[in-house]
């Protein structure tokens, strides 16, 4: 049944889903599915450029893959399909930030949620110059800035996604909180 809803999932995106299913199937090896959550994304710069994200939890890992249209020297398409298989013990925290409206009434309304994973794979750095407090100063004073794991981020807004798709982030969420928990309570 769950593989059945990534598998709509994958299709309603309608980015390569043959692509992004057969790199799943082949990742997940057979492994039943808990949970899933596909994001697509376009972006324009000097073109236009598409990029999904699916996101499989199963009992022992967090399967991500990313699919991005890849421009081809021979005018054709192309695109790239990366995957990564964390197991659940491996992951190290779980962020999530809840965006709500009126949270003076039960709480609020849930608009928009982050969820984040690190394990440990990706760090950003985040780098800006330092200065001192003389006007006049020209002298470089070096950068300073933070180190900040970021080995998966999924922002999902109503505004944009539409409240279904933020109410899977959510399901989602609750699912890979409760997996890590147990596995860190399994290492206790």
């Amino acid at each position: 049944m769950a593989w059945e809803a990534l598998a709509q999932e994958v299709r309603h995106a309608a980015f390569y889903p043959e692509l992004v299913l057969e790199t799943l199937e082949l990742v997940l090896a057979g492994e039943p599915l808990q949970a899933s959550l596909v994001q697509s994304e376009t972006t324009v710069a000097d073109a236009v450029h598409r990029h999904l994200t699916a996101l499989a939890l199963t009992s022992t890992r967090l399967v991500v893959v990313h699919v991005d249209d890849v421009p081809r020297d021979d005018g054709r398409l192309g695109a790239v399909a990366t995957s990564e298989a964390v197991p659940v013990s491996r992951i190290g925290s779980v962020s999530l930030s809840r965006g709500v409206v009126q949270p003076d009434k039960d709480g609020g309304q849930l608009t928009e949620m982050t969820i984040a994973a690190a394990w440990g794979a990706v760090r950003r750095l985040d780098l800006e110059p330092t200065g001192c407090a003389d006007p006049q100063c020209q002298a470089d004073h070096g950068l300073s800035g933070v180190s900040v794991p970021d080995d998966i981020v999924i922002r999902v807004a109503a505004g944009v996604e539409g409240v279904d798709a933020l109410t899977k982030a959510e399901a989602f969420a609750r699912s890979l909180a409760r997996a890590t928990a147990q596995a860190a309570g399994a290492r206790l």
